[in-house]
Formats: C-alpha cells, structure tokens, sequence
C-alpha cells in the first residue's frame, strides 16, 4: 500500500464537504461541545501559528463527534480594521475586495488542512448583517447609559489616524503600526465598563482552575480594584492666591491610610488642573514647563516604565490631621485616569515614594515600627499621634472612622481599569448609528434604518477618514425631527466585533435575518465549552468579550454570564528561537508543507512538536520524521486480516502478543487522559507510535487487527484523512464510531521482567511469574546473579516491585 496523501486528503475533504459531516444539529436534546479557536484576521495567508491553535481545536471536536456529542466547531474573520487600509493604499485595491478575497484564499487553505469548521455558520464581521445587529446593539447600550460621548485626553497614532485604548499603546507605539503614540484632547464614545468592573473581578472565581491562572492574574491586575480612603487636601492661603483663588483644595486617593501621619509631601498628575494653570500662567519656569510637557506627550503605559521623575510647584497644601505644610510637586508616576490624579506620598512606607523622595532630597518620616526603610510590612504605628502603638492594620479601618467623623474625607474604592473608548477615526469599520442634529443634538438611528453601511465610492489614501470628506454619505435627515443633519463618521473600534462573535454562532442560520440572537440557542450553546488562542489575548479581547457577554444579558438578549468555560492559551512557533515574522525571514508557508508532506503530516508535527500550552520550535527533520511515521502506519493496514474488532484470550498469547496489547491500550488510556483535559498531544502520538512499534514485533493477526482499529481510531482527530481512508478500507468506519473500553486483563502480567543489578550495575534479566512474591523473586535473582556474588559478603538486599533487584556487595 503506497501512502498518496495528496489524492487521500482531496477525497476525504470533498466527501466530508458532499456530507455536511460538520454541520451541527438542531437537536438540542442532545449533549453539546462548543468548541471554539479564536478567529483569524484575514491577512491573506495563514501561518503556522494559526494551523497550531485550529489543529487542536479540531482534534477536540473531532474527538466529541465521535463520541456522540453535538459539536458546534465554527469559524469566521475579524475582518474590520487597518491592515486592509494600508493594503489598500499600497496596493490600489478597495478594503473590502481586499478583505474578501483574502477570506475566500484563506478559507481554501483551511479546507486543505482538514480542519471540521462548520460551513454554514461562517460570517466575517465586515459583513453588512453582523454590523446591522451589531449597531442595534451599540444604540440600546447608548439608550441605557452604557455608552456616552465625551471628550477626553486620548492616545493618537497619526500614522494610524485613529484613538487608540490605553490597552492598545505598547512601549508608546501604536499595537498595530508600531508608531510612536501621541496625546490629543477629542470627543469620542466610550462604553462603561467600570460599571461591571466588579462582577468582572468577582467572576474570576467561576474560572479558577478552567483558566491560565496567568490569565485571571493579569485580568485582577488590569481591573485593578482598590480599598481606601478619598480626602482633600486644603491649598495653603500663600498658594490659593498664587493661583488666582481658582482652587481651593485638591482630591487625593490613598490605599494606606495608615500611613497618614507619614505624609511628606504630595504629587500632581501632569495633567492635574492645577498643574494646567500654573502652566497657563506662566508661574513655573521654563525648563520645568518644557519637562511637564514632555511628559504630557508621553502615553500612561509608557511613563510607569520610565524613572521617576517630578518638579516642585512652589506651591503647598495643609495636613488634614496636623495642620502642617506639605509641598506639592509634579511627578511622571502619578495618573491622571487613577484616584483623581493626585497622591499623598510616604516615603517611608512606599517604594516608589522612597525613591522619589531620595533623589529629591525631600524628608522621610517612619511612621510603622518595623525594618529598614522603605518598610512595607506590618507594625506598629509610631509618630502617629493617638494612633501610634496601634497596629497599622488595624489603624486603617480607624483613620478612615477618623476622617468620615470629622468630615474630612471618606473610605471609598478605586480602579485601574479605564473606560472602553471605541470610536475610531477610520473609513474600515462598522459605523457609529448616530446623528448629530442642530435641534436634537446626537441622535441615534432608527432600527428600520439599519445597517448603516459604509459607502463603497471612496479613496482611501492614508489622509484623514475617508467618510469625513465624502460628499454625500454622511448627509442625512434627523430620525427625531426629520431636519437635515449630519452622520457620525467615527467607526468602532475592532474589538467591539471580536466581543460578541462567540454567541453569533449559536444562533441557527436560518434566522440570521431576524435576529442578532436568540435566548433558546444561547442556552443551549454558551457557555464556549474550550476556547483556544493565544496569551497576548489575555487582557484585551478576553476582558472585552467577558464585558459584552454580561451587558447583553443585562439588555436581555441572551441568559450567559461568562462566554468561555475552559481556556487554553497555546505557545508560539518558533524558529531558530525566534517568533516567526517575514521581517526576521523565518516564516514557514503552511502550503508548501502540505503540498510536499500533505495536510495530516503538518497536523501531526504540531501536536507532536511540543505540549500545546509550550512554545514550539520548527524543525525540519521532525516534519520529515511526522510523514515517515504516516508512510509506515498506512504501509501496516497490510496486516489487517479482519474488518471488525475481534475477540482475543489474552492470556493465550505470547509475551511480545501480550507486550503488543498492553502497548496498544496504554494508549486508548492515554487518549482518554489527552481528549479530556491534560491536552499533551505529545504524549498520546508517542504512545501510538510505541504501541505501532509493539506490533511490528509480534505476528498475530487479531493482534494486529485489534491495534490497527484502536490506533486509527485515537489517531483520526489528529490526522484525519488517513485515519478515514485506512479506516473505510479496513473497518468500514466502524472503528470511528463511539467509544472503545479499555480492557484490564491487558494490563495483568503473567510475567514480569526484572532487571539485577551488583552494587548499581547492570548484570542480568530475569523473567519471572508475576504470582511471585518479594522473597521468591529475590531467590531466583541470587540463582542468576550467581557468578558476581559467590563468595562476597551481602551488605544489602534491594528489591523494587516490578522493576529490578539490586545486591550491594563487598
């Protein structure tokens, strides 16, 4: 038999498309597997990347299949965004004919790697139907409260023309363009995510131990919730009038509030109104000004990475408690976006406050009794007044009593997480529905009216947002008065499409016109029952899609709290120890390997490389070692005599018989280990590949019949087109249905191999009944050991049960 994967993988993937074999069912009293792998963007050519993550969610639904669940397995394109811009401006091409025929190359290379993606649920999110209800969606959200206007400080990238979400600016670059990021005051719609900022945090729990704890780490992190205390801090009277009594006091936010009386001195975001004012008037001297500005320009995820840096305002505030001055300073490490962008600083008690305070020489007062400073730990309180001798934990629930019984301030909570910005300034996305009318103001659109779809007549040449300049788009009448009025041009920013994509997919295509989505088909699909993509998703997308699972449900279009029960987050492919990029010159095209060692062999190297959680290295040698593991498999259906999985009387057969099953059902076990939960698709091919080594040294033929039936059938989500055709050929398919049992009489040894070892070196075997006991085994290993241990004197017997027997002699 001659292993031909080009025609085998051709036959089996038009009989699977001829079949509808991967469609779901309706039946919604079956039990269901959702499985889902992030969808790709379509660049134009899938890589290597891509074929790892749809490799193993393809086993996974494969494997469900067949075990008689209903599998929703789909796929589609986050299809909106920049990337088609600049293809359309280098290559003279329009974004959408960009995106869709590079979605119709890359679905076809999808389809020859096999993969069982259902064909009819496919949609790209630039589809005109995705974004009707997909702006129905952003209309009741602004009807609700959820989504407002307004104007803020944003990260812009020129290069881009477009905002950017704080989570969007790596190192100060745009995440797409890798441009440096500016800051720019303009009017834009933001979601309110902060409203759900605790059921995202307290949801965390519902997926401990289904998530990367590394994800749900980095998600409590961003979200950042923080217990304390919110007072204000009077302006001297020196320093109210220096400002044009325009102030009068200042806001201030501590998660310390125990630390009070350590207060030294107090830091001003850049961007802090007071601040602005002294700037405005000319109060500070010009190389401060110049210093303050340059950090104005610098994005907040950039500044928490620089040295500290700050410089006095000559300016001064009163302690609340002590009726002190404490000088007021500007400093990089505090944030406009967190506790009113104005901190008391101790630094005694805090790092960064310590550092600061020491390259400014400014004073440091310990108020915790404890180690070297700066100390972080507990104590007790010293220097505090009538708190010093309280033990400062205890002392934070009574600073804050203190505070609210005094009327200076009071315990509240803070967030790092910011509110989801979404417009952006680009032609390549789904359109905001509003109106902006001189009577009415911004008007949502009516629901009849959608989709607003993008006009198809424009230029897009890197210049501004086409929609913007476009001569007759954005006219329009006011839904509300019906007088002439003007459409927003701002687009959604992508992420908004990748948030809701998972319960699209439950909904039955028959009524993707009617609906966006339907409660019965949500409550029998969600929750995502394994979600698959990569860590750098961790923040972002995850977060975001948590957040629009929850507020649809609150806008009651569907029932689901969290959209993804089990994640796994899979490694990169690597080469010579690199990620895999063109500008490094690494890259491996998917279609050259299977054009030269077909689809399954590509599959196969994947799951084998590396565990799927691990990065992988590419190897060439391992691709060919993938392939010559194939040939010899489908070289071996040769020895299948029968087309049904006969019935052996283990303890009939001869030790390499015996030694072949075992090997052969080590491996349905590892399977059940592999398919349902450990995902180590390295460990399950490797026990295949032993079992198939077994077998080649023993000739019986149920033997061989039994390991060939198990073997294919653990083998078919991994590499599916063999696996059918050696399957059809042999068995009728019969082997790809339901479930094998394992069998325990394989596992029971009618003899046991031990090895002997004199003083830890190897000397002999002996095969012994595996009835024997400890004594009786060590007997007969003295019997064969005789000849090393004749005459010396026996200082220790050590026997291992099933292993070895050693004797430490002298």
């Amino acid at each position: 038999m001659s292993y031909n994967p080009k025609d085998i993988e051709k036959k089996w993937q038009d009989i699977w498309e001829e079949q509808k074999a991967f469609e779901p069912s309706s039946d919604h009293s079956m039990p269901k597997k959702y499985i889902l792998s992030m969808f790709p963007y379509p660049s134009g050519r899938i890589h290597m990347g891509h074929v790892r993550n749809y490799a193993i969610g393809d086993a996974l639904a494969r494997y469900y299949r067949k075990q008689g669940f209903n599998v929703l397995h789909p796929m589609g394109w986050d299809a909106f965004g920049m990337p088609a811009e600049n293809a359309a401006i280098k290559h003279k091409l329009h974004p959408k004919k960009w995106t869709y025929e590079n979605i119709d190359y890359m679905r076809d290379e999808l389809k020859g790697l096999g993969f069982s993606f259902s064909k009819d649920r496919e949609f790209a999110t630039c589809d005109t139907l995705y974004t009707k209800w997909e702006q129905e969606f952003i209309i009741k959200m602004f009807e609700t409260g959820l989504l407002y206007r307004e104007s803020t400080t944003v990260n812009w990238c020129e290069s881009c023309h477009t905002v950017l979400a704080n989570e969007q600016v790596e190192d100060g670059k745009c995440w797409r363009c890798d441009n440096e990021v500016e800051l720019k005051d303009m009017p834009g719609y933001y979601l309110d995510i902060l409203k759900y900022a605790d059921e995202l945090l307290d949801d965390l729990k519902l997926l401990e131990g289904k998530w990367p704890n590394q994800v749900l780490t980095m998600q409590s992190n961003w979200i950042g919730k923080s217990k304390g205390l919110e007072f204000e801090f009077e302006l001297s009277e020196e320093s109210k009038a220096k400002l044009g009594n325009k102030f009068d006091k200042y806001t201030v936010f501590t998660t310390r509030p125990d630390t009070i009386y350590g207060v030294t001195y107090s830091a001003l975001a850049p961007e802090h109104p007071i601040v602005k004012e002294l700037l405005d008037r000319g109060l500070l001297p010009d190389d401060v000004a110049e210093k303050i500005g340059d950090i104005l320009n610098m994005p907040e995820v950039e500044r928490a990475k620089q040295d500290k840096e700050g410089y006095p305002l000559g300016i001064s505030v009163i302690h609340p408690l002590t009726g002190k001055e404490v000088p007021v300073w500007v400093a990089n490490f505090v944030l406009a976006s967190y506790g009113g962008g104005a901190v008391m600083a101790v630094p005694a008690h805090d790092e960064r406050d310590f550092e600061f305070a020491t390259k400014y020489d400014l004073p440091i007062v310990r108020v915790i009794e404890g180690g070297e400073l700066p100390y972080t730990g507990e104590g007790e309180l010293v220097n505090s007044d009538e708190l010093t001798g309280i033990a400062n934990k205890e002392a934070q629930a009574k600073v804050i009593e203190l505070f609210e019984s005094k009327g200076l301030g009071r315990g509240t909570t803070n967030y790092k997480l910011r509110n989801w910005g979404v417009s952006r300034q680009r032609y390549w996305g789904a359109p905001i529905p509003f109106v902006h009318c001189k009577s009415c103001g911004l008007v949502p659109e009516k629901l009849e009216n959608l989709p607003i779809a993008l006009p198809d007549d424009v230029e897009i040449t890197g210049e501004g947002n086409p929609l913007d300049t476009h001569p007759t788009w954005k006219y329009c009448k006011c839904p509300k008065c019906g007088a002439d009025a003007v459409r927003e041009t701002d687009t959604l920013d992508t992420f908004v499409q990748s948030s809701w994509y998972q319960l699209r997919y439950t909904l039955d295509p028959t009524k993707w016109e009617q609906m966006a989505l339907d409660k019965e088909d949500c409550k029998y699909w969600m929750n995502v029952d394994q979600y698959i993509g990569g860590i750098e998703h961790a923040i972002l997308h995850l977060l975001y899609a948590r957040f629009f699972t929850k507020a649809l449900r609150d806008l009651g279009y569907c029932g689901v709290d969290e959209p993804f029960e089990r994640l796994l987050t899979q490694g990169m492919v690597l080469k010579d120890g690199a990620k895999m990029s063109k500008s490094k010159g690494n890259t491996v095209d998917p279609e050259a390997i299977v054009k030269a060692f077909g689809a399954d062999t590509a599959r196969l190297f994947m799951l084998f490389a590396a565990p799927p959680q691990k990065e992988l290295e590419w190897n060439d040698s391992a691709v060919e070692g993938a392939y010559r593991f194939l040939k010899k498999l489908y070289s071996r259906g040769e020895r299948v005599t029968s087309n049904t999985l006969p019935n052996i009387e283990h303890k009939a057969l001869n030790k390499q018989e015996q030694e072949a099953r075992a090997k052969v059902y080590e491996a349905l076990k590892k399977g059940y280990e592999v398919y349902d939960g450990s995902f180590a698709f390295n460990t399950l091919i490797a026990a295949c590949m032993e079992a198939l080594n077994a077998l080649d040294k023993q000739d019986n033929s149920d033997v061989w019949d039994e390991g060939m039936y198990i073997i294919l059938h653990l083998l078919e989500p991994i590499v599916p087109h063999i696996s059918y055709e050696l399957s059809s050929k042999l068995f009728n398919l019969k082997n790809l249905e339901g479930k094998i049992e394992l069998k325990d009489e394989v596992f029971e040894k009618s003899s046991i191999t031990y090895a002997i070892t004199i003083s830890g070196k190897k000397r002999a075997e002996i095969d012994v009944d595996a009835s024997l006991g400890k004594d009786e085994v060590i007997a007969v290993a003295k019997e064969a050991a005789s000849k090393w241990i004749d005459g010396k004197e026996m200082i220790k017997e050590i026997f291992v049960p099933n292993k070895l027997v050693n004797f430490v002699v002298r």
